[in-house]
């Protein structure tokens, strides 16, 4: 009756992919929740809409929604997303990751293709005996399951080595490399095997192996020079046009057509072809960013849904059939997350670190997938051994992060390289910067309070991870856009700065880590775009100031090109003393004028008689510098705004309810001093303040007597 709804294939193509699209993104909502890799969600959904569990709990409605004779269009369209994934995958390997590290990388990934693909021959009889029919040769099904054991997911690898901030780490760059000379290996024996199932005679694989080779040798001595100088001409996203994009398309599917008419399936073209193109330039990443979120998105999920389509988890109806299951998942571990190990050892890392690496090889996933749909398809395995290795596939890849977080804990920082500073040592200040435009006010004020100092100015900047698959190729040229003018902008003042970033989820924590382990006495922010409504000084910037050891400071730039006039309102909290510290350094390094606005209420007036005395212990050899006013006013605020009319280049303000910048009253506080003072803010948070917050109930009795008191 439903299929009734859909008036003809296009309709049906059409609720297939709502389908297959909402369910894949709704579970990758929960697997993020549960840190996860997306492919787990992916895998997990294919496996939903097939037999296993929709065609169990409503066969009626698998088939109405998945008739058979719609399958055919949905593997013609996975395949199209496989042949783009694949040459995504191939952009992703760079050759300068083998530099430095080749020998020991070379020497961990061969080990994890041998050991698992021997553990995997080893099994071969027992599974051919039980699983296998005899009209299948049986060196086809030993060279299939070898394979199968020895497959590392490069893309899902790179994930979570970007994701848990291990990228940069020795762990995270062995690894990283080890996955792309297993995925190198792996595909060159693949081809190998698929053109052994697919001739059918010994001369025909030998034609086929030598095919192959010619084919692969023509790729690097006659395209990837020609496409070296294409990538030349694409300098910026401007030059990637329609018209390349097209082309390099026409390439990239007769490359696939030529792999496929020589016997080693279209795959391996599409990922020779990724591979050949030059990394150093901007071709692979634009290309990336075009086309990775169709492939990804849209038809990757297909080839999710179509794999768990073949997966009938019900196929293993047996005790015994989940014991098999259960022996292929133990050697598929024992082979890779063994070998790897071992072999990292005998390379002379620790063993925590061999470890690390081991879990990250035995992560599956996709490639995995992709496999054994081609072994399926050749007729290799049958579909209950394709269900125990999808069943493995996902069990080894949802093992990793768990695995990873228990063996190799503290892995955040590894990449700072860095100690807590000792007492007496300079003054550094950490600018952390969101985005580029709000480089320069930072990098004025940054370079203002650290030149007095020896130690270089620091410049943070946090990647947020994403859902696509070359992120990690982007990840360092987006952190170079958005330093660059900081950097520019600190050297022209004569201050040096050095830069620092790295992939993060949770920027605030990250923030205060740094911070921690730099030894930094300040954290300067730029003001943050507030969402839904909120507030300037919310979200990650309010968690950093709850969160910092050090005092933490927020710039709302409004064009600050030069420090020459400060004003300081001060009431007495301790985030006003931290605000008129600030002021000093400004005062000390560039010889700004501070003028400090003492706000009191009509009846206290007469408890800011001795102030300009006690002005002079405050700035005693830069009292040319100081001014002092004290103003009668009801409200601290207002006298701040009518102040800052008075040519001020900088206002620097201390977190304080009298200012209407309390925490407690974020989100619905009005901040009108952020918000409409005329020169630029800077909102300053003590993080050791002692003294209990002013409030404008407090009686001018309990307020501190004098600025000199204060701090």
């Amino acid at each position: 009756m439903l299929s009734g709804w859909f008036h003809g294939p296009v309709g049906i193509l059409i609720a297939q992919l709502v389908i297959i699209l909402a369910l894949s993104r709704g579970l990758g909502f929960v697997a993020a929740r549960l840190r996860q890799p997306l492919v787990i969600a992916e895998i997990v959904a294919g496996i939903v809409l097939g037999p296993s569990l929709l065609g169990w709990l409503a066969p009626s409605v698998l088939a109405a929604v998945f008739p058979a004779e719609s399958l055919q269009s949905l593997k013609m369209l996975s395949q199209v997303g496989l042949l783009l994934f694949m040459f995504l995958v191939g952009l992703e390997l760079d050759p300068k990751l083998l530099r430095g590290r080749g020998r020991a990388s070379v020497a961990i990934s061969h080990t994890s293709i041998v050991v698992p693909f021997a553990l995997g021959a080893l099994a071969a009889p027992f599974l051919y005996a039980r699983l296998s029919s005899p009209s299948i040769p049986f060196v086809s099904f030993l060279l299939f399951i070898g394979i199968s054991m020895s497959v590392t997911a490069f893309p899902v690898l790179a994930r979570i080595l970007t994701e848990r901030r291990l990228l940069t780490t020795e762990v995270g760059a062995i690894s990283i490399t080890c996955a792309a000379v297993d995925d190198v290996t792996a595909w060159c024996l693949l081809a190998f095997v698929v053109s052994v199932v697919r001739a059918s005679n010994v001369g025909g694989a030998v034609l086929t192996t030598f095919l192959a080779l010619a084919y692969a040798a023509g790729m690097l001595v006659l395209v990837r020079p020609f496409v070296a100088r294409m990538a030349a001409r694409v300098a910026t996203r401007d030059g990637l046009t329609q018209g390349i994009v097209a082309f390099t398309l026409v390439l990239l599917l007769l490359s696939s057509l030529a792999t496929e008419m020589i016997g080693i399936h279209a795959l391996f073209g599409a990922f020779i072809f990724g591979a050949i193109i030059p990394k150093d330039g901007a071709l692979a990443r634009l290309l990336a960013e075009k086309l990775e979120d169709v492939a990804v998105v849209l038809l990757l999920p297909i080839f999710f849904a179509y794999s768990g389509l073949r997966t009938e988890i019900g196929l293993l109806s047996t005790p015994g059939s989940w014991g098999i299951c259960g022996l292929i998942i133990l050697l598929a571990c024992a082979g890779k997350f063994g070998g790897s190990t071992i072999a990292a050892r005998l390379t002379g890392l620790p063993w925590r670190e061999s470890s690390a690496i081991g879990i990250l090889m035995n992560t599956r996933g996709l490639m995995e997938l992709i496999v054994l749909n081609i072994g399926l398809d050749l007729g290799v395995i049958s579909p209950t051994l394709f269900t125990m290795m999808v069943v493995m596939a996902l069990a080894t890849t949802f093992m990793t992060s768990p695995l990873l977080r228990w063996i190799y804990p503290g892995e955040r920082a590894r990449d700072l390289v860095a100690t807590r500073a000792d007492e007496g040592e300079p003054f550094r200040v950490l600018v952390s910067v969101s985005h580029a435009e709000t480089a320069p006010g930072l990098a004025v004020l940054g370079s203002a309070l650290a030149r007095s100092s020896t130690e270089a100015l620091l410049a943070l900047h946090l990647v947020r991870p994403q859902d696509r698959a070359s992120f990690h190729l982007r990840a360092g040229s987006e952190a170079q856009e958005a330093l660059a003018p900081l950097l520019a902008r600190s050297a022209a003042l004569g201050v040096e700065a050095r830069s620092l970033s790295f992939v993060s989820g949770e920027p605030a924590v990250d923030i205060c880590r740094t911070a921690e382990a730099k030894g930094v006495g300040l954290v300067l922010l730029g003001r943050h775009k507030p969402l839904f409504g909120g507030t300037v000084l919310g979200g990650t910037v309010r968690a950093v100031m709850q969160e910092a050891s050090c005092d933490v400071a927020v710039l709302v730039d409004r064009g600050l090109s030069e420090i020459r006039r400060v004003l300081v309102p001060f009431m007495g909290s301790g985030h006003d003393r931290a605000a008129l510290v600030l002021a000093r350094r400004l005062l000390e390094s560039s010889g700004a004028e501070v003028t400090i606005l003492h706000v009191v209420s009509p009846r206290a007036s007469e408890s800011s008689k001795r102030q300009r005395v006690l002005v002079d212990e405050l700035f005693p050899e830069d009292t040319h510098h100081i001014r002092l006013s004290i103003i009668e006013h009801a409200h601290p605020e207002e006298a701040v705004l009518d102040e800052a009319k008075e040519g001020y280049d900088l206002v620097v303000v201390g977190v304080g309810v009298e200012w209407g910048l309390n925490d407690a009253l974020l989100g619905r506080h009005r901040e009108r001093i952020v918000r409409d003072a005329a020169p630029s803010v800077v909102v300053v948070h003590h993080a050791l303040a002692a003294a209990p917050p002013v409030t404008e109930s407090r009686s001018s009795s309990e307020r501190p007597a004098s600025v000199a008191e204060a701090l």
